[in-house]
C-alpha cells in the first residue's frame, strides 16, 4: 500500500463534437468528471498526466478540440494487491481466454486501477488494446474471453448477447435439509436437475438483485452432480445472462452459494477475506469462433472442496 497509486495504463475520453461552451480541455474534464475535484485535474495537467493521442502534453489553457482523444492517468489513494495469479488459457491473433482468480476485478473501476485482469494482461502481453468481450463479477473466478483489439470485440460480444456460446459454471452450496436427509437415507439419485425461470429486478441496494412477480426474464439449468458431507457440487448453465443470476437462482432453490456475501443477506462491507472466496467458477466455454469458424472448447481446473 502506498500513499498514492497511479494507473500504469492510460484511460481516454473522446471530446464530443457538439460541445461549444468549453474553451479548454481542462474545463471539459472538470465538468465531465464532476466527482473529481477541479484541483485534482489541475494537478494532473501540471504534472504531465494528461496528453493527446500522439503523446504531446495538454496544458492548463490548451484549447478544446472536438473529436480528439484525451488520455489521462487515474489515481487512487491506495490499492490492495490481490495475491492470486491470472493465467492465459488460450491465445490466437484475435482473442485471449484467461483464468481470472477470485477477488480480482475484470477492469478498472472505482478504487481499482491496476489490480484488474485487463491491466495485468496488458502488462503481460504489451498489448494496451486488450478489452473484455463480456462480464465476470469480481467475486467470481474462471474463464474470461478478451479481444486483443477493440475492432474485434463486437463479433465476440455478440456470441454472449445472442446465446451463441455455451457457458458452464461450477458452484458449491450447502444442501437443503430435505435433500441432505434423502441423501443420508440413500434415496437420492444423481445427477439431480432443476430448471429455474423467474423474474429478476434490481434490489436494495441497486447492485443486488431480487426475484419479483411477473413474467420470467431469467433462465438457468442447475445440476447437482456430487455430494461431499453437507455440501453439493453443482454444474450451472445460465441460458440468460442477468447480473448475479446464478447466485439468485441458487438462493431461490434454498441453497445459496458458499461464502456469498450478498445472498441471502447482504453482509457489511469489510476487507476481503482471501480464505473465503465465493464458491462460483466460470469453468467451461464452448463456442464457434465467428472469424475462423473453428470450434473452441476450453475449461479450467475445478473448485476445491477444501
Amino acid at each position: 500500500m502506498s500513499s498514492s497509486v497511479l494507473a500504469t495504463q492510460a484511460s481516454y475520453v473522446v471530446l464530443p463534437e457538439h460541445i461549444t461552451d468549453k474553451p479548454t480541455v481542462l474545463s471539459f474534464l472538470v465538468e465531465r468528471f464532476a466527482q473529481i475535484d477541479a484541483s485534482v485535474w489541475q494537478s494532473r495537467v501540471v504534472e504531465g498526466k494528461v496528453h493527446w493521442q500522439d503523446g504531446s502534453l495538454i496544458e492548463l489553457d490548451t484549447p478544446y478540440r472536438p473529436r480528439a482523444r484525451v488520455y489521462y492517468y487515474r489515481e487512487v489513494v491506495s490499492e490492495t494487491k490481490v495475491p492470486f495469479d491470472e493465467e492465459v488459457i488460450y491465445q490466437d491473433e484475435r482473442i485471449i481466454v484467461a483464468f481470472k482468480p477470485h477477488f480480482l476485478a475484470l477492469h478498472p473501476s472505482g478504487n481499482v486501477i491496476n489490480e484488474c485482469l485487463v491491466n495485468r494482461l496488458r502488462m503481460k502481453t504489451g498489448l494496451e488494446t486488450i478489452v473484455p468481450a463480456h462480464r465476470l463479477d469480481r467475486a467470481t473466478a474462471g474463464l474470461v474471453l478478451l479481444c486483443l483489439h477493440p475492432e474485434h470485440r463486437q463479433k465476440y460480444h455478440d456470441l454472449f448477447k445472442f446465446g451463441q456460446i455455451h457457458k458452464e459454471y461450477q458452484a458449491l452450496a450447502k444442501l437443503t435439509p430435505e435433500l441432505l436427509l434423502k441423501h443420508q437415507r440413500g434415496e437420492l439419485t444423481l445427477p439431480l436437475n432443476w430448471t429455474v425461470k423467474n423474474r429478476m429486478v434490481k434490489g436494495d441496494p441497486t447492485f443486488t438483485m431480487r426475484v419479483a412477480p411477473g413474467e420470467a426474464n431469467t433462465h438457468s439449468e442447475v445440476e447437482l452432480i456430487e455430494i461431499n458431507g453437507e455440501l453439493g457440487v453443482f454444474n450451472l448453465s445460465p441460458i440468460t445472462g442477468r447480473t448475479h443470476q446464478l447466485r439468485v437462482h441458487m438462493q431461490s432453490l434454498g441453497m445459496p452459494l458458499l461464502n456469498d456475501r450478498c445472498y441471502p443477506e447482504l453482509q457489511p462491507k469489510t476487507p476481503d477475506d482471501y480464505s473465503k472466496p465465493l464458491k462460483l467458477l466460470a469453468r467451461r466455454l464452448t463456442f464457434t469462433d465467428p472469424v475462423s469458424g473453428e470450434l473452441i472448447k476450453l475449461e479450467c481446473d475445478a473448485l476445491s472442496l477444501a
